[in-house]
């Protein structure tokens, strides 16, 4: 097989790194890539965002499988503009990415479906969302409805806060037109799940639990960013639970099919393990970043099979097959990140973090300038441990981590430390 990697950070390289597994995978391709994928791939310069530059280097690549990683371009219909050329394609088509592309869709979505999820409006007025949020108490989540590059929510504990991130959405343009409407809802309590789940259109098949740590400091404390850690599994999760979770996956694929919206790809849904049961938080299209760079690894079964199954149909007859391992990732970011940072940093240690036995290290944000690797973005690496238990794989990942070295390198300390002592 020949296959295309669209993307360039921790999760297009965790794709990378398992697609270069495959005995079936010959001849491996990334746009744009990054340093850690270049080592894996033939890298081509064309952005994850370019539609039209994407299916024209697909047309001269006759590639057997292209594997969009990123939601953007999956929102713009890349994977539409692929099949339309008889290229098979790893995601949903522009039609069913609304799933993550709005979140007010993903809203009526659940309401069709019967699925739980936070009492909720969306708004483009921004005296009605304040109206809706007194409601709440003064207690709210405030979304921006489109894409925000994980950095479109607010959790706001007091009404000053919630008034403020209306404010900026809606009435300062915060977010540009993803922030022209907003979604509002009640604040949930309890710990939160991403569930990875494959769809050919008809076959819904489960992959594993994981959990992110979404702040960018410790204890959960200070702003949201994309995500700077995570683990797998979770065994504080009961069958009866894991089964709930799984059953609302499906009724989600469902649900779409009976509104004429076929979705193949990833499903990636995310929970929150309420007193009630489980809730949906939200839908992304695609993997979740920084979760793959736990979930691959993990993953017994052949990648490129499972990935052109849900692409060209067949997933019900593939068998899922995990390692016993845990595994356990920690970003490492530039300084500033989630704000404003530097970038082009020389980054030391590569090699000595991978000498680390059970040690992966992930590319997210890096390049390659004058023969060394460089910081490209917020979050730089992503370094994954594997280990008999999450505390045994905890600690390769900060050991690992521990050997790489870049001037203003910041990172979380407790990235599964719960689970490790709860085990």
């Amino acid at each position: 097989m020949k296959v295309l990697v669209v993307g360039g950070g921790g999760r297009e390289h965790a794709l990378a790194w398992g697609l270069a597994r495959s005995p079936r995978v010959t001849d491996l391709h990334a746009a744009p890539g990054n340093a850690g994928i270049a080592r894996l791939a033939t890298c081509h310069r064309v952005r994850a965002e370019d539609v039209a530059g994407l299916v024209g280097l697909a047309e001269r690549l006759a590639p057997d499988l292209v594997v969009i990683g990123p939601e953007a371009p999956l929102v713009a219909g890349l994977a539409d503009a692929l099949r339309d050329r008889g290229v098979a394609a790893f995601g949903p088509d522009a039609a069913a990415a609304r799933l993550e592309g709005s979140k007010a869709f993903a809203k009526e979505v659940m309401a069709r479906g019967g699925i739980p999820t936070a009492a909720s409006g969306a708004f483009t007025s921004f005296d009605d969302a304040v109206a809706f949020v007194d409601t709440l108490g003064g207690h709210a989540v405030v979304k921006a409805d489109g894409l925000a590059a994980g950095k479109g929510v607010t959790v706001a504990t007091e009404r000053e806060t919630a008034v403020g991130a209306l404010r900026d959405s809606l009435e300062g343009g915060a977010f540009g037109e993803a922030g022209a409407t907003v979604v509002v809802e009640e604040i949930l309590e309890g710990p939160e799940v991403s569930a990875f789940a494959l769809s050919d259109g008809e076959a819904v098949v489960p992959l594993v639990l994981s959990q992110d740590f979404k702040r960018a400091g410790d204890r959960d404390t200070g702003p949201n960013t994309g995500g700077m850690g995570a683990y797998s599994p979770l065994p504080w999760i009961d069958d009866a639970t894991e089964g709930q979770i799984w059953d609302l996956c499906r009724r989600t694929v469902a649900t779409m099919a009976t509104e004429g919206l076929t979705y193949r790809g990833l499903l990636y849904t995310g929970l929150m393990l309420t007193s009630d049961g489980p809730r949906v938080l939200e839908y992304n299209c695609r993997f979740g970043d920084p979760e793959t760079e736990v979930v691959i690894p993990r993953l017994r079964t052949d990648l490129a099979e499972l990935l052109l199954a849900s692409a060209a149909g067949g997933l019900a007859n593939v068998k899922v097959d995990w390692t016993p391992d845990a595994a356990v990732t920690v970003i490492l970011a530039s300084g500033g990140y989630p704000g404003a940072y530097g970038t082009g940093v020389p980054i030391d240690g590569l090699d000595a973090a991978a000498e680390v036995e059970g040690a992966v290290v992930f590319h997210a944000g890096t390049a390659e300038a004058d023969g060394r690797v460089v910081t490209s973005g917020g979050r730089v690496l992503s370094v994954t441990g594997l280990g008999a238990t999450i505390g045994d794989a905890r600690a390769t990942a900060y050991d690992a981590a521990s050997r790489i070295r870049f001037e203003g390198s910041s990172h979380r300390t407790d990235i599964a430390a719960r689970a490790a002592e709860g085990e």
